[in-house]
């Protein structure tokens, strides 16, 4: 469990190179620097940004293998978790930050400059409004309940996207409120930066009724 911002420095460290690992460090000053004109984050997190945001963006990567898994898609990025975040350390990536409040959408763009991400792009809308591709990778961090989030994106999905949802606390209890075709598709692995979340992972595209 990583449980301490020097535990998150290493962990990132050994999923990332020295670059990578100075882009995230970017990337956090970034975050804090902005959170002063908007809320990204909770000003309480950001003394343990590498725990509560770094390291809990960066461990979906352990999910994926190494080698370019198509277009990753990050529903409701936000401040840039997880999807910026996994931009920072895999730049081979292409990665698709879905955001559609201006702000974030213009600090995002920001974001990805200062960073030089030459592999990640912004879509600055509603994610209905996003045209149809196939999508290797989804992930969303606090998007939509998992009903709702499958509704709105499982079009984007084919029988090798590969799903990645960190949900917090109520990973499995959101997991066992769906029908049986969706429980069968997920499952639950526990959250290496807090021992109480979850992260629901599945395959394919959902039976959805």
């Amino acid at each position: 469990m990583i449980n301490s911002e020097e535990a998150a420095r290493a962990y990132c460290a050994g999923l990332a190179d020295n670059q990578a690992l100075d882009r995230l460090q970017k990337l956090a000053d970034l975050v804090a620097e902005e959170n002063e004109r908007q809320n990204l984050v909770s000003n309480a997190s950001l003394d343990m940004v590498w725990q509560r945001h770094l390291a809990d963006s960066v461990q979906l990567v352990g999910y994926v293998s190494r080698e370019t898994p198509g277009q990753w898609m990050d529903l409701g990025t936000g401040a840039g978790f997880p999807g910026l975040a996994i931009a920072a350390v895999r730049p081979s990536w292409e990665v698709l930050l879905v955001e559609s409040r201006k702000r974030r959408v213009e600090w995002l763009e920001r974001a990805i400059k200062e960073l030089d991400l030459a592999n990640c792009r912004v879509a600055g809308s509603r994610l209905e409004d996003v045209k149809n591709f196939s999508a290797g990778i989804i992930s969303a961090r606090a998007f939509a309940p998992l009903g709702k989030l499958l509704k709105l994106s499982a079009r984007f999905s084919t029988r090798d996207t590969i799903w990645l949802l960190p949900k917090g606390r109520k990973a499995a209890q959101e997991l066992a409120e769906q029908p049986v075709a969706i429980q069968e598709m997920f499952h639950v692995e526990p959250s290496r930066t807090d021992e109480t979340a979850g992260i629901l992972i599945g395959q394919g595209t959902p039976r959805l009724s």
